[in-house]
């Protein structure tokens, strides 16, 4: 997550994006999973400027996460 954040912080979309996706991978079930799958959503739109992206995180959060604190940040993407 570290890592991730840095790359986040240094505005390095792609690597940060690449970052979250591999923490969801590899610890889907982690405390760590619902703020990667949040932050690799804003990561990929704001590298693709697609606003589409972000009502897909949302959705990710009503299959999975959804009882996280990062699943409530998210209900202003549903669509």
């Amino acid at each position: 997550m570290g890592l991730a954040r840095v790359a986040f912080m240094n505005k390095q979309w792609v690597v940060a994006e690449e970052q979250y996706a591999s923490i969801i991978d590899r610890h889907p079930d982690s405390t760590f999973a619902p703020e990667a799958v949040y932050y690799r959503g804003v990561s990929r739109y704001k590298s693709t400027n697609d606003h589409t992206v972000l009502g897909e995180v949302s959705k990710t959060f009503t299959e999975k996460y959804q009882d996280s604190d990062w699943a409530m940040r998210s209900i202003p993407w549903l669509h």
